[in-house]
């Protein structure tokens, strides 16, 4: 087996609708509803399917826990702006401008965290040049 590339991960979180806000306002994600009643955050290829913690579909991870994640995103704009951005909504920026490597090598990047307290990185490898 070899794999191409990730498709979707789950995230279980205490509210969707707090999580819903925050996807949407902050990073500029979509909902997406699917199936009898589920929810997701669709960007680019890729989509985010959240379960609320008891409410979650089976078969589920093994201890299901919010703020337990710890994700990176690659930001369609300068990092300047996606940082001017998060402050504008009242999101609390922990670290930045920060080196890091990603998938493709170097990058440029800022921390931040969902209601749930999950980690975000929000990346750049074009400002990394």
């Amino acid at each position: 087996m070899k794999i191409e590339r990730l498709d979707h991960l789950v995230l279980t979180v205490r509210s969707i609708d707090a999580t819903l806000r925050f996807y949407s306002d902050v990073l500029g994600m979509e909902k997406e509803l699917f199936g009898e009643g589920r929810v997701a955050l669709k960007y680019g290829n890729q989509k985010i399917n959240l379960y609320e913690v008891g409410n979650e579909f089976e078969p589920k991870a093994a201890a299901p826990t919010p703020g337990s994640a710890d994700l990176c995103f690659i930001s369609c704009v300068p990092l300047h702006e996606a940082m001017e951005h998060a402050r504008s909504k009242g999101i609390a920026i922990i670290e930045a401008p920060v080196a890091r490597t990603g998938a493709l090598g170097p990058m440029v990047s800022f921390y931040i965290r969902d209601p749930d307290n999950n980690l975000m990185k929000v990346a750049s490898y074009q400002d990394a040049t």
